[in-house]
């Protein structure tokens, strides 16, 4: 069947069509979990009709155009007729993918599934082509706790969060942007996240210093406590002292693992003033060679672990901390001079064999892995 677009795939019941077949989806058997895989040259949408009954589902349009479906479906009809149906659904994450899709599909979807239950949505490697459509009357529809958007392009470049936040109801709590093809929002036209807790640009490595002061808006994270700025371009802590101190942004809690660290003995801003509510900073993984100058005064926790440290810090050259980690640093470990080791130098084995040794967050480690999924 080819006659509906993947993003009302879960509306099928209410269109009365049924499937035999359990391909291109597969349900777990305690209706949890359902993924589809539209990769098939020609693909059985109604595969789709068993994710009805699902709480997390993934669907992913094998890397099609989805144009063609603006023939096939009415993007100006009434979805309130399915108020009810919708409202029965247990769906409350959804993950959609791998596709080219019209603006106006997007949204359109956004609009059906404001009446649903939903509340974490993920966007991953599409291509949203074409202009936003107008917010329908009524104000903001899909009210979201956690949106995180992966390799998403949109035609609306730097104006395409504004344009996405219209669309999102006050509340939420979690936003996650990675590989982003533009971070340059309008901070002017963007309204404050007032609820937004945690904010992650982890894997944006060109993102840097200049990259973050354009992403962090001045003033719009009132509530953030959880900052992730992993595989980011970020070259000294002191750069994002400096771009938070221009946001106005209080972080509890600071990750700036992944990050290739330049071993500066001075900061370029040593007047920067950390947030006094910052108290758990993570630089594991960033290549350093020595404790960077210019960190927080105080901390309940840091994390140097898995650098290049070759000797114990000093605790004059630390802050007055909690709980410091140096797992993982060469000075811990004997005999890391052999010439002969494979191992990358400075950086100790148990480091080493990590993918996450190589500049790749975490973040990005898991989804490479969860992408096998065929």
């Amino acid at each position: 069947m080819d006659g509906l677009p993947w993003w009302l795939l879960l509306l099928l019941p209410l269109l009365d069509i049924s499937a035999a077949t359990t391909e291109p989806c597969e349900l777990d058997g305690d209706d949890i979990h359902c993924a589809c895989n539209f990769s098939d040259p020609q693909p059985d949408w109604s595969s789709a009709f068993q994710c009805v009954s699902a709480v997390n589902v993934e669907i992913r349009g094998g890397g099609r155009n989805l144009e063609h479906f603006l023939k096939r479906v009415d993007i100006d009809a009434d979805p309130r007729q399915y108020i009810d149906m919708v409202k029965a659904l247990r769906l409350r994450r959804l993950t959609i993918g791998a596709a080219r899709v019209p603006a106006v599909l997007l949204f359109g979807s956004l609009r059906v599934l404001g009446y649903s239950r939903l509340k974490e949505l993920t966007l991953e490697d599409l291509e949203v082509t074409g202009t936003t459509p107008p917010l329908p009357g009524g104000g903001p529809v899909l009210g979201l706790s956690a949106l995180r958007l992966r390799n998403v392009s949109w035609t609306t470049g730097g104006a395409w969060l504004v344009e996405l936040q219209r669309w999102l109801k006050p509340g939420l709590k979690v936003l996650n942007i990675a590989q982003a093809h533009s971070l340059d929002f309008s901070c002017d036209q963007i309204l404050t996240f007032s609820a937004l807790t945690t904010l992650d640009l982890s894997d944006n490595p060109g993102l840097g210093k200049r990259g973050l002061i354009a992403a962090l808006c001045p003033h719009k994270f009132p509530a953030l406590q959880d900052l992730a700025l992993r595989n980011a371009g970020i070259q000294t802590p002191n750069d994002v002292c400096s771009a938070l101190a221009t946001a106005g942004v209080q972080p509890h809690r600071l990750d700036l693992s992944h990050n290739s660290m330049l071993a500066t003995a001075k900061p370029a801003n040593p007047g920067c003033v950390w947030p006094s509510a910052l108290n758990a900073l993570d630089l594991s993984f960033a290549g350093l060679e020595q404790v960077p100058k210019g960190l927080p005064a105080k901390l309940s926790m840091l994390n140097l672990s898995c650098n290049r440290l070759n000797r114990e810090p000093r605790p004059d050259e630390l802050p007055k901390v909690g709980n410091l980690s140096l797992d993982g640093n060469p000075f811990l470990v004997s005999g890391n001079s052999n010439p002969r080791s494979t191992v990358p130098s400075g950086v100790v084995p148990a480091c080493a064999h990590s993918p996450l040794a190589v500049g790749m967050s975490g973040t990005l480690a898991l989804l490479q892995g969860a992408r096998s999924f065929a």
